[in-house]
């Protein structure tokens, strides 16, 4: 059993585990810090594991005062180091936390050790998921079965029904007025000129079914980051870690091994 510490940092619920060098993991659009679940026992035996729950996502405070964009989930995992006193660590992040993480390497890139980069673009969403036709769904039917709807689109073919269940509940915290600026924020963000100043060890993963962020959308990202490295996994859609948790654990061990000699 791993114990696992809750901290409110802001207006971010993290929850922290194991000890040793820090490996944070930021999970994407409406989904939750329970999408790594998958990785808590594995990681928390050798590392520090800091799983962010973003701001109005999951269990974390949802403020109307505040934003919900790119900019500021940048400044939120900032503040997560800070509190921490993290002087450096592995990044991972998942999507819209793939975006993030993209951003805050570039912002930050002393404070990144290595990053890892899972079902994420570099400009914005995937071609199958247009901002408007997300809000349109979001404005007809809420927000909630709009972000169901996108977590059946999500997972490949050999997901578990229960395992798409647990999404489903998931997503289904993230308040309508969060999700609108996220998305939007998410839409517009754009690091393809900026991927040459990611000077870090990079490994960017995709689902071979992922039809969210296709792999030929990963392909892209990898190519834009000098010397990263680009991982699909079999059988997998926009959420390898938990749909392949073995295929994707021991790819990402073998990364942070690499990056620690």
């Amino acid at each position: 059993m791993i114990d696992c510490q809750e901290l409110t940092i802001g207006d971010t619920v993290v929850h922290v585990s194991g000890s040793g060098y820090p490996l944070i993991f930021v999970h994407g659009f409406t989904t939750t810090a329970e999408f790594w679940r998958e990785q808590v026992v594995e990681y928390s035996k050798m590392y520090k594991v800091v799983r962010i729950n973003l701001p109005g996502h999951g269990v974390s405070p949802r403020p109307e005062r505040r934003r919900y964009t790119i900019e500021a989930f940048v400044e939120d995992v900032e503040r997560v180091y800070r509190h921490l006193a993290l002087d450096e660590a592995f990044l991972v992040g998942l999507s819209m936390g793939g975006t993030i993480a993209q951003s805050f390497a570039i912002r930050f890139p002393h404070l990144v050790r290595a990053l890892v980069l899972v079902g994420a673009t570099s400009h914005g969403l995937g071609p199958d998921v247009n901002v408007d036709n997300v809000l349109r769904a979001i404005e007809s039917l809420g927000v909630v079965q709009a972000s169901k709807s996108v977590i059946e689109r999500s997972f490949g073919s050999s997901a578990p029904l229960a395992l798409i269940d647990f999404a489903k509940h998931e997503v289904a915290q993230t308040p309508d007025f969060v999700a609108r600026e996220a998305i939007a924020s998410l839409n517009a963000s754009d690091t393809r000129e900026l991927l040459d100043h990611i000077c870090i060890p990079t490994l960017v993963v995709v689902g071979d079914e992922d039809a969210i962020t296709p792999p030929q959308e990963a392909e892209l990202l990898a190519a834009g980051i000098p010397g990263s490295e680009l991982f699909i996994i079999r059988g997998a859609g926009h959420f390898p870690m938990l749909e392949q948790p073995d295929m994707f654990n021991r790819r990402l061990s073998a990364f942070l091994e690499s990056t620690s000699r």
